[in-house]
C-alpha cells in the first residue's frame, strides 16, 4: 500500500530536505508536487485542499524559519498533517461495558466483511484473550452463513448458527441470549451486504442495530474502491451510528486513497487495516506508524511487534545454543527461518517496514520474490531428515527424487543447495569471527549481493 504515493513524495521531499533555508517559491513547487501526489493516489479533493493549506500555514510560518534545518522541519510537518489527516493516533475498540460487548459489521458485498469477522474474532481470541462468539445474520447469501461457519471453525472460535429462513433481527437477538448465557465476552454480528446502497438494507441493518445495541458498529470497506471508500462510509454513517472502519485489501491498493480520505469525510477512526488473505493478517491502524511509511521510513514498530508475535521463541533459542556450541546450521535450521519469514508476511512484507526501502531500484526489488521462499521451502520438504542434516550427499538420483516430490527441476534443487552452502559458510564466518564478519557478509544475503540470484 501506499507504494505509488510513497516513491512520489519520497522524491518530492528529497530536492527540499537539504535546503538551508526555505523560500515561497521553493515551498509552493515542492506542495504543487505533494497536491498532484495525493491526487494521483486517489485522495478526496477536499481533503487534499485541507492538507495543502495547512502544510503551507505551518511551512512558511516561524516553524521553519527558526528551525536549524529546514528542509527537514518541512517534512516533521507534512509526517505531521499526514498523521492528523487518519487521526492522530491509534483507537483501539472500546469493549468497557457489561458482557457480552457487541460488534456490528456493515458494508457492502464484496468488501471482506465475514472474512474481517474471522480475522477480528482471532486477534480479538489471540492477542486479548476474548471468549468471543460470531453469528451470520446475512440471510441473501447462501454460502455466507456457511463460510463463516467454516471460518470459525478453522480459527477456533464459535459460531452460533443461523438459517436463510430466519430474519435478520431475530437472528442478531438469538445470538445475543446465547451469548449471555454461556458469558461470552464478545459477539460479532455479520450483516447483509448489498452491490450498492438501498432504503430496503438500510432500514434492516437499523432494525438490528436497534434490537442489539452494539458497543461498536464497524464499517467494511474495500481500500481498492479509492476515495468512493470514503463515500459509501459516509452513506452509512447517515443511517448508523459507525464507530470506525475496517479498511480490507490493503496490500492490493498501492495508492492509498482511501486511507487518507475516509477520517476525513466520515469522522471516523480508521481502527483495523486487512493486510492479506490469512486469518491473522488484520492489523490495528496506527497513523503515526502508516505517515512513517508514506514517507518511505519504515515502520519498526510494527515490525518489532510482527517478531515478538509470530517468531517461535523455542526454536529461536535452539538455534542460538546450535550456533553457540558451534555446531552445523543444516537444511531443518534453514526451513525454520523461511517458515519463520513466512509468519511475518513474507520477505516482501518485512521490507515494507523498513526505513528506506521505497528508494530501493525495482530491479532489486523484482529480486526479492516470496514465491521463491515458498519453492524453496517445497524443495526442502521433499528431502529426507538424513538429507536435511548432510545436504553434501544429495547428489544425482537424489536430486531427480527431491525435485520431482516438490515440482520443480533440478536446476531449482541446484540453486537451493548452492545458495544454502553460502548461507552455512556465512555462518560458520560468524561463529569465528562475530559481528564484524557478520556485517560483512550480510551484503552477500542482499538482493543482487549473490544469496538471491534473479530466476
Amino acid at each position: 500500500m501506499f507504494e505509488n504515493l510513497s516513491e512520489r513524495l519520497s522524491r518530492t521531499l528529497k530536492n527540499v530536505s537539504g535546503r538551508g533555508r526555505l523560500t515561497d517559491d521553493n515551498i509552493k513547487d515542492t506542495l504543487r508536487e505533494v497536491r498532484m501526489a495525493l491526487l494521483e493516489a486517489d485522495v478526496a479533493l477536499p481533503v487534499v485542499r485541507d492538507f495543502v493549506k495547512r502544510v503551507k500555514e505551518r511551512a512558511v510560518g516561524t516553524e521553519v524559519s527558526k528551525s536549524l534545518t529546514p528542509g527537514q522541519e518541512f517534512i516533521k510537518i507534512v509526517q505531521a498533517e499526514l498523521e492528523a489527516v487518519m487521526g492522530a493516533s491509534n483507537e483501539d475498540l472500546d469493549l468497557s461495558c457489561q458482557p457480552p460487548a457487541v460488534i456490528l459489521m456493515a458494508g457492502l458485498q464484496g468488501a471482506g466483511k465475514t472474512t474481517s469477522v474471522g480475522k477480528l474474532g482471532k486477534l480479538l481470541k489471540e492477542r486479548q484473550k476474548k471468549k468471543v462468539l460470531v453469528v451470520s445474520a446475512d440471510v441473501y447469501r447462501p454460502a455466507a452463513i456457511k463460510q463463516l461457519e467454516t471460518l470459525a471453525s478453522d480459527i477456533g472460535i464459535d459460531f452460533f448458527p443461523s438459517s436463510p429462513d430466519q430474519k435478520p433481527v431475530d437472528i442478531a437477538k438469538a445470538a445475543l441470549d446465547h451469548g449471555k448465557l454461556k458469558f461470552y465476552d464478545v459477539v460479532i454480528v455479520d450483516t447483509a451486504g448489498r452491490l450498492h446502497v438501498d432504503e430496503e438494507m438500510m432500514g434492516e441493518i437499523k432494525d438490528v442495530h436497534q434490537t442489539i445495541n452494539p458497543v461498536e458498529t464497524l464499517f467494511v470497506v474495500d481500500a481498492m474502491t479509492g476515495q468512493d471508500a470514503a463515500n459509501t462510509a459516509k452513506a452509512f454513517d447517515e443511517a448508523l451510528p459507525l464507530t470506525g472502519v475496517i479498511l480490507t485489501k490493503v496490500d492490493g491498493d498501492a495508492r492509498g486513497g482511501a486511507a487518507l480520505s475516509v477520517r476525513h469525510l466520515t469522522g471516523k477512526p480508521i481502527k483495523f487495516l486487512g493486510v492479506g488473505e490469512k486469518t491473522d493478517a488484520l492489523e490495528p491502524f496506527h497513523p503515526d506508524r502508516v505517515a512513517s511509511r508514506i514517507l518511505g521510513m519504515g515502520d519498526v514498530l510494527s515490525l518489532i511487534e510482527d517478531l515478538e508475535r509470530n517468531v517461535d521463541k523455542e526454536k529461536a533459542e535452539k538455534l542460538a545454543k546450535k550456533f553457540k556450541e558451534k555446531k552445523g546450521f543444516d537444511l531443518e535450521d534453514f526451513r525454520g527461518q523461511l517458515q519463520q519469514m513466512k509468519n511475518m508476511g513474507g520477505m516482501m512484507g518485512m521490507m515494507d517496514k523498513l526505513p528506506g526501502m521505497s528508494q530501493l531500484p525495482d530491479n532489486v526489488k523484482d529480486q526479492v520474490d516470496d514465491k521463491m521462499f515458498v519453492q524453496m521451502e517445497a524443495i526442502i520438504n521433499s528431502m529426507t531428515p538424513g538429507e536435511r542434516e548432510r545436504p553434501e550427499i544429495i547428489k544425482g538420483s537424489r536430486k531427480k527424487r527431491i525435485a520431482m516430490g516438490s515440482g520443480t527441476q533440478v536446476q531449482d534443487v541446484n540453486r537451493l543447495l548452492k545458495q544454502f552452502t553460502q548461507m552455512q559458510k556465512m555462518m560458520k564466518k560468524m561463529q569465528k569471527g562475530g559481528m564484524k564478519n557478520m556485517m560483512r557478509n550480510m551484503k552477500g544475503m542482499m538482493p543482487g549481493g549473490g544469496m538471491f540470484p534473479g530466476r
